[in-house]
């Protein structure tokens, strides 16, 4: 820093210059972890539309393919892939040597499918993709993680790695009580507080809420957290017709009632704040964190 009466030469400004540019593109990311306890609730499909969007409104986003035994996100989208993640493990290859483009420039991270290994990494394999995604070099917004289902060390290591948890929840006991799993392990366990809810293939607004008010019973009874309800995504028979034709819902029906909801969940989550320091564990980003957090 200078003395408010020194005339800095113009190398020292350029200097300056080019480290403040340096600091800039190390900005923090959003991560939002999307998951869901139980199978089937439709968060992979959730998943790669609010990528779509948030992509559609001139954002840089990145899809994580999460699932790493059973991925399927490159097939959701008819992409040709030809390395993924097991290539990047197995030292094929650098993560940014994977990276695919979807629809609207969304980039996306492809894992491989139906292979038990993958499904099987160790927690230090699970932080070495973590802290892969530091050395990118791409001045992201946002970076979108689709875990698989259930409470194993993967959904617990990549969740506990995001800022955001976006937990999918649909009107069964098995989709409730199976987020009220992970999230008690991920309270319990691992001091997680806060978890934001999307009540999805809803028959009405209605139906969401108290989805959202059968949750928060059991939480506020048992569990020291904070559920923010997000909002709810209608049953909608044109996202069976957009996964059979490979095409996200937002790009095939823009208009149809699943698309508008999307939509409305994707604007939320363009409030939400930018995180500024890291909260002490393994995170995707944590570089950025860091150095966000010393200025």
């Amino acid at each position: 820093m200078f003395e408010p009466n020194q005339n800095p030469d113009p190398k020292t400004m350029n200097d300056q210059a080019a480290g403040l540019r340096s600091m800039t593109s190390s900005k923090p990311v959003k991560v939002i972890a999307v998951t869901g306890g139980k199978g089937g609730v439709g968060k992979t499909n959730l998943s790669v539309n609010l990528g779509v969007y948030l992509s559609s409104l001139g954002r840089n986003v990145m899809l994580l393919d999460a699932d790493l035994g059973l991925a399927n996100v490159d097939v959701m989208l008819g992409l040709r892939v030809e390395r993924n993640l097991k290539h990047v493990l197995n030292g094929e290859c650098d993560l940014r040597d994977i990276v695919v483009t979807g629809p609207s420039g969304l980039k996306i991270i492809p894992a491989s499918s139906g292979t038990q290994k993958m499904a099987e990494l160790s927690p230090a394999e699970h932080a070495g993709i973590i802290r892969a995604f530091s050395d990118l070099g791409q001045n992201l917004d946002y970076l979108i993680v689709d875990t698989s289902a259930g409470i194993t060390d993967n959904v617990v290591s990549f969740t506990r790695a995001s800022q955001d948890i976006l937990m999918v929840v649909c009107d069964e006991p098995t989709s409730i009580t199976d987020a009220y799993a992970l999230m008690k392990v991920l309270n319990r366990d691992h001091q997680i507080e806060r978890f934001r809810i999307v009540a999805n293939m809803v028959r009405s607004p209605q139906e969401g809420r108290e989805i959202f008010a059968k949750l928060t019973k059991v939480t506020d009874k048992f569990l020291d957290v904070m559920l923010d309800y997000v909002g709810s995504v209608p049953f909608d028979e044109n996202v069976r017709k957009a996964i059979k034709k490979q095409k996200p819902i937002l790009e095939l029906f823009p208009r149809t009632p699943a698309s508008v909801a999307i939509k409305s969940v994707g604007k939320k989550i363009e409030t939400w704040p930018i995180p500024m320091n890291a909260s002490g564990h393994i995170e995707f980003f944590m570089e950025r964190l860091v150095h966000q957090g010393a200025y």
